[in-house]
């Protein structure tokens, strides 16, 4: 394993592809620091942990303080957390060597690189394999891009005294595989809950347990395979430039499949494998005009206005043009809720259930000049109204 240099791991920036993908940098970019991510800095940063932040956390233990108010009762802080079982055990198995894998480390490879390499002689047939073999582990969407030095970490941390330290990974990654995993539709329609944090829970164990797997049949074929969650790099512009879909106001990627209500995983790789192109689709347009979910937000953490390179705090990363969030003051509502809050996901006009042909129509429609028309719509279906968590439970 070598440390990731600043520079000259891999090819230039293709300006083409930042072009298709949305993604405009500055001359003041520069890669970020994990240490700054506002979930870890509420373990060092005394202007963000507080008793509430410190409270949040403990509640995905038994530490939960369940309370009258609905969707905030003991049953649904035990869904919740059942959801992240599986995710907390791979997340917490090196901690007392100062590794979270899959947050502030990558996932240890629990098997070794087979000693003779499979020989792939069509990297396109081999990236369709790759595809098929995500989805028959469980992912619902998958895409490959080219390995960008941008995107990953400055540093991680040591989790033992939040101390930075190097990001490390085989030398010679030449691919990201790009993993979606969708969030269940009427649990995020029940935020903010405890109840809904069921959703998100769920699918970091899903994902944990997929990321490993893909990763062992890579190296099963004899390549290197990192597996990754929130750790290591930036989720959102290898999920963009792998043509997954296109990223919004609400800081979410939206897909054709479902909407913006995915969580996304990846896998660093040397295995030979074509790249997909960024797919425009339009919603920048759509969001250019819409501002339901910073209208939404309870504390205007969501900006209003066009994309800019300023930032709210120290995180968000530097140089890039972007709607971006005050992280500090979504946080802040996070910790007061003991829970995770998505209202900007479920008031978003593309999280729909696109398995349904009148929404499919509806997709078509706002990708057209008729986007206005399309969020007219929207906003008289009451398709954006929260689910009461009784109902949910209801049945």
């Amino acid at each position: 394993m070598t440390s990731v240099p600043a520079s000259g791991h891999n090819l230039p920036p293709d300006p083409l592809l930042d072009a298709a993908a949305g993604i405009e940098t500055t001359p003041d970019f520069t890669r970020f620091r994990q240490r700054d991510d506002v979930f870890t800095r509420a373990f060092w940063d005394d202007t963000v942990r507080s008793k509430q932040s410190d409270a949040f956390f403990a509640s995905y233990r038994m530490d939960a303080n369940p309370r009258k108010g609905e969707g905030f009762q003991q049953k649904d802080f035990a869904l919740r957390n059942a959801a992240w079982l599986v995710s907390d055990i791979i997340s917490n198995r090196s901690a007392a060597e100062g590794v979270r894998e899959g947050f502030q480390a990558p996932i240890r490879a629990d098997t070794p690189v087979a000693p003779v390499q499979v020989a792939i002689d069509d990297p396109a047939r081999m990236a369709v394999e790759v595809k098929r073999i995500a989805k028959f582990f469980g992912a619902d969407l998958c895409g490959v891009t080219g390995f960008d030095e941008r995107w990953i970490y400055q540093t991680q941390v040591d989790t033992r005294d939040f101390s930075e330290s190097p990001v490390e990974m085989p030398p010679g990654m030449t691919s990201v595989i790009v993993l979606g995993h969708q969030m269940d539709q009427p649990l995020v329609q029940t935020y903010p809950s405890a109840l809904a944090g069921a959703a998100t829970g769920r699918e970091y164990s899903h994902e944990a347990a997929i990321v490993m797997q893909v990763a062992a049949y890579i190296r099963n074929l004899g390549y290197n395979a990192v597996a990754s969650m929130n750790d290591t790099g930036l989720v959102i512009p290898f999920a963009v430039k792998a043509g997954l879909g296109e990223y919004a106001r609400n800081q979410l990627v939206i897909t054709p499949e479902f909407g913006p209500r995915l969580r996304f995983s990846k896998i660093f790789t040397d295995l030979p494998l074509s790249h997909d192109t960024p797919k425009p689709l339009g919603v920048k347009a759509v969001c250019d005009i819409c501002t339901r979910c910073a209208d939404a937000c309870p504390v205007k953490a969501l900006p209003f206005g066009a994309p800019s390179a300023q930032t709210q705090n120290r995180s968000a990363i530097k140089g890039v043009v972007k709607w971006t969030s005050d992280a500090e003051k979504c946080f802040g509502y996070w910790a007061k809720l003991a829970s995770d809050c998505a209202i900007c996901l479920r008031v978003c006009p593309f999280n729909r259930d696109y398995s349904k042909r009148r929404n499919r129509l509806w997709l078509k429609l706002a990708l057209s000049p008729l986007r206005r028309l399309a969020l007219w719509l929207d906003d008289r279906s009451g398709r954006a109204a929260r689910l009461k968590p009784r109902d949910w439970w209801a049945g």
